[in-house]
C-alpha cells in the first residue's frame, strides 16, 4: 500500500482573486459570488460542491470567460510564458448532440467551426474514438447511443479543440447511478492521460472524493469558500472507482457532508 494523491500539481497558472458577482433585476440585487479565491494547478483536478443555487455554475461561466466578475480579477501564469488567457473546453450536463449529425459530425463540429479541420486534428478525433470506444459507432447517429456513449462523443467534441482547461458541469447527473460510476470514472481517467487541468461541478460527494486531488465546498448565497480539502488516499490502485474503498474516504465523506449538511440548515 502506498499513500498518493490522484497527480502530481506543480505552479498554479490560474488565479481566481476576490472574485464577486451580483445578478441585477428590476427587483433588486442578489449577491451570488463573494471573494472567491483559489488557485489552479497545471493537471490539478479541482472539485466545487456546494448548496443548489449557491452560484457554482456562475462561478465556472466567469471562469470560462462567459460572463465577467463585478469585482476581483482572475491571474494567468501560463507554462510556456506567454500573456494568453488559457483554452477553456466545457461540458455542461446534457451533451447538445445533433441528432440530424453522426457521431463523427457532433465530434468535429467544434473543428469546422474554427476552421481547424487539419489532418493533424483529424488524426486527434481519431485516437479519441478509438480511446474512448465510440471508433465503432462514429457512423451513429446519437439516438442510437447509450448516455454513457453521448457523454463521451461529447467529451471527444470539447477535447478535439486541445483546450488546457477542462469545465464540467455536472456531465455526468443525467446518467443513471451505475453508468454514472462507471462513465466518470472512465473519462476521468483519460482526462488524466491526456494531462488536462479540470474543474468539475458535482452534487455527488462521493464522486468528487473520488476524481478530484482537491475539493472546494462554497456556502449557500452569496457564496463564499466555506472549506478547501485536499483528497489524499491511501490506496494501490488510484483508481476513481478504487478510491472509494480507501480506509481514508468515509473521514472526508463525512467532514464534507458535515459543511453541507450545515449550510443546508442555514438555507
Amino acid at each position: 500500500m502506498q499513500n498518493t494523491t490522484k497527480n502530481t500539481v506543480e505552479a498554479s497558472f490560474l488565479e481566481l482573486k476576490n472574485i464577486g458577482y451580483s445578478y441585477h433585476s428590476l427587483h433588486g440585487e442578489i449577491q451570488a459570488l463573494k471573494d472567491i479565491s483559489f488557485q489552479v494547478h497545471e493537471g490539478e483536478f479541482i472539485a466545487i460542491v456546494g448548496p443548489s443555487g449557491c452560484g457554482k455554475s456562475t462561478l465556472l461561466s466567469i471562469i470560462a470567460g462567459l460572463i465577467a466578475p463585478e469585482s476581483g480579477t482572475i491571474v494567468v501564469n501560463n507554462p510556456d510564458g506567454l500573456l494568453h488567457y488559457p483554452k477553456i473546453g466545457y461540458m455542461l450536463q446534457r451533451d447538445h448532440l445533433f441528432e440530424w449529425r453522426n457521431v463523427y459530425q457532433n465530434v468535429t463540429l467544434g473543428l469546422e467551426l474554427n476552421h481547424m479541420l487539419t489532418r493533424e486534428h483529424l488524426d486527434t478525433v481519431d485516437r479519441l474514438l478509438e480511446d474512448y470506444g465510440l471508433d465503432k459507432f462514429r457512423y451513429k447517429r446519437p439516438d442510437e447511443l447509450s448516455g454513457g456513449m453521448k457523454q463521451r462523443a461529447a467529451l471527444i467534441r470539447t477535447l478535439a479543440l486541445e483546450p488546457q482547461l477542462l469545465l464540467l458541469d455536472e456531465p455526468f447527473s443525467a446518467l443513471d447511478y451505475q453508468t454514472r460510476l462507471f462513465v466518470s470514472a472512465d473519462i476521468c481517467r483519460l482526462i488524466r492521460a491526456a494531462g488536462k487541468t479540470m474543474i468539475i461541478i458535482t452534487h455527488d460527494l462521493s464522486e468528487a472524493i473520488s476524481l478530484a486531488d482537491r475539493v472546494i465546498v462554497l456556502s449557500g448565497r452569496p457564496a463564499v469558500i466555506k472549506n478547501e480539502m485536499k483528497i489524499s488516499l491511501t490506496l494501490a490502485d488510484d483508481s476513481p472507482l478504487a478510491a472509494r474503498n480507501a480506509p481514508e474516504f468515509q473521514q472526508y465523506f463525512n467532514r464534507l457532508w458535515e459543511d453541507l449538511t450545515h449550510e443546508n440548515k442555514k438555507e
